[in-house]
């Protein structure tokens, strides 16, 4: 095993997979896997901190490929963003097979460390270092990733309130070839040694998400029959620590299974031997592992339905749904492109959602390649060609307070005083105070035969959390089933566009603005470039010159400092 320290704040660990690193088919072990990932994120984590961490939590875990026997692991993890006590740490995995020099992605991941002070020295993180354009990305979508994470048990529950709605399902599962849960349950005892745990000796958090990936692949074969294969993993969350002496208690059980795939549920229960003999058991951690298998041909087999017998075996089998539901919209959100946009509004996606709103702008805003295509008094205005996608940049000198710039421009009902592409903007949804639901309905486009356009978007903003940060409003079209296209107008779409707004002083900023034209745009665009620039002028002055006007007045003033 080796490890270094890589330019740029990557920890690399490479790993030839050796056959006691692997299963019965040749493959890396999962549970290794998951070793191998923490303790180099750990190091990572510690770099950065100058002392010791643990684990608190990993997200969503997807596997991608398998590595066989011979070819070689490299794992690279570095600090993405510290806050205050934690981090958050990006995992990059890689195989690649040495005889065709063939190196493929294993796994995205990102986990959250915390540090561990001796004592009751209190320690308050220093901020990362960014040295790149992809540190400065990563930076600043771990802030989103961050919501994400505090979100996802609200999105849950209302998931599960959904699903009960209708009353008690206790009583439902009649199928007659459905197999007991109770049957897949499994329990297994594990005593933590010195080897498993660090020199303060708490336990790894690999180790245990390795135990945990065992007695779970046990429990989904006892369903299947065949030898599981991990997939993904949803969220191990690490609750309290563990360590060394510790009997841990884990109980898996298989949740629910949908065609192809299973998900077992995982309890890790800890115990001294004071606590182990009075029977008063330490909940340490909680996780989702999500199986499926196959056959000699590598064809996915089917995997038979369950029946719950407990309340609590209805709950989790509900759960399990809403989990899948969750999984498929972050799935779908990450894979979305500019051709094949998933703009679906759906309770399992508004974090989703509004992540890759977020993430869409800053990506954007951080390419390379703009172009001056005309400058005029306090405005600027680049183009940036990528294929055949066009976007737009216009740089705007405001003589305003960046927080009050911010407090106008995010809320849209003031758009129609300085666009005139606007006739109508009202809320439709305020999903929370930071993301809302807009519909809006523009003039045709100065082309004959062309009718009047409306817009279902999706307004995100964010304040920043450092001095440096912009604030940022993003826009996006959303589909929603309550508002469908009519025929008084052409459903038209925003794939990206917002502002960010930088501060200058106490009263003045920078406004940038920022549209990904869409192709039915790109015709007119082409054949009447002048014209749209100076139209482009036009709306910009007058955005300055709204920002300044409503800026300088004390009503405003006073709504922006309870913003």
């Amino acid at each position: 095993m080796e490890r270094s320290e890589a330019a740029g704040g990557w920890v690399p660990m490479c790993q030839r997979v050796l056959p006691a690193h692997a299963n019965h088919r040749g493959e890396l072990s999962a549970g290794q896997l998951l070793k191998w990932m923490d303790a180099t994120a750990c190091l990572a984590a510690e770099k950065h901190a100058g002392v010791s961490c643990v684990t608190a939590s990993m997200d969503d875990i997807q596997f991608e490929e398998a590595a066989r026997v011979g070819q070689v692991i490299t794992i690279k993890a570095k600090v993405n963003r510290a806050f205050k006590t934690s981090m958050e740490v990006g995992i990059n995995v890689t195989v690649q097979d040495i005889l065709t020099n063939v190196e493929k992605i294993v796994s995205v991941a990102y986990a959250t460390y915390v540090v561990k002070p001796v004592g009751a020295e209190k320690i308050e993180l220093e901020p990362v270092k960014l040295l790149s354009a992809e540190d400065h990305l990563e930076h600043a979508l771990a802030t989103e990733r961050k919501r994400i994470r505090l979100g996802y048990q609200e999105v849950f529950q209302n998931l599960m309130q959904e699903s009960n709605k209708d009353g008690d399902y206790y009583d439902t599962f009649e199928e007659e070839d459905a197999i007991s849960a109770d049957l897949t349950h499994v329990q297994s005892i594990e005593l933590v040694q010195p080897p498993h745990a660090n020199h303060h000796g708490n336990t790894f958090g690999g180790q245990i998400m390795a135990w945990m990936e065992t007695v779970a692949n046990i429990s989904a074969s006892r369903l299947c029959h065949s030898y599981p294969i991990l997939k993904s993993v949803n969220m191990f969350k690490f609750w309290g620590p563990s360590v060394v002496g510790d009997r841990l208690v884990f109980n898996a059980v298989v949740n629910n299974t949908f065609q192809n795939s299973v998900e077992v549920g995982v309890r890790v229960e800890a115990y001294n031997c004071e606590e182990w003999i009075k029977n008063q058991a330490r909940h340490i951690n909680s996780a989702f592992l999500i199986f499926n298998s196959v056959n000699d041909k590598g064809e996915l087999l089917t995997f038979p339905k369950i029946r719950p017998v407990t309340k609590d075996g209805v709950r989790r089998y509900h759960g399990a749904i809403a989990r899948k539901r969750i999984r498929l919209a972050r799935k779908y959100m990450l894979s979305a492109t500019e051709d094949k946009p998933y703009d679906l509004w759906e309770k399992s996606n508004q974090a989703y959602m509004s992540y890759s709103n977020i993430a869409t702008l800053t990506y954007l805003a951080a390419k390379t390649g703009w172009k001056v295509t005309s400058t005029l008094n306090n405005i600027k205005i680049w183009t940036h060609e990528d294929g055949d996608v066009l976007s737009l940049k216009v740089e705007m000198q405001v003589k305003t307070a960046s927080h009050v710039a911010f407090s106008l421009l995010s809320d849209f009902t003031y758009r129609q005083q300085w666009d005139k592409h606007f006739l109508t903007c009202e809320v439709i949804h305020a999903v929370s105070e930071d993301d809302k639901i807009y519909y809006i309905t523009s003039p045709p486009p100065p082309i004959t035969g062309h009718q009047a356009r409306d817009f279902v978007i999706l307004v995100s903003r964010r304040q920043p959390l450092e001095p440096s940060e912009p604030y940022i409003v993003a826009v996006k079209s959303v589909t929603l089933t309550s508002v469908p296209p009519s025929s008084e107008h052409c459903r038209s779409e925003i794939l990206c566009a917002g502002f960010q707004i930088y501060s200058d002083s106490s009263s003045s900023c920078r406004v940038y603005y920022f549209n990904q034209m869409t192709s039915t745009l790109m015709p007119y665009l082409a054949a009447n470039l002048t014209g749209s620039l100076n139209s482009i002028e036009d709306t910009a002055l007058k955005c300055i010159k709204f920002l300044e006007l409503k800026g300088s007045s004390a009503e405003v003033n006073r709504v922006v400092k309870r913003v």
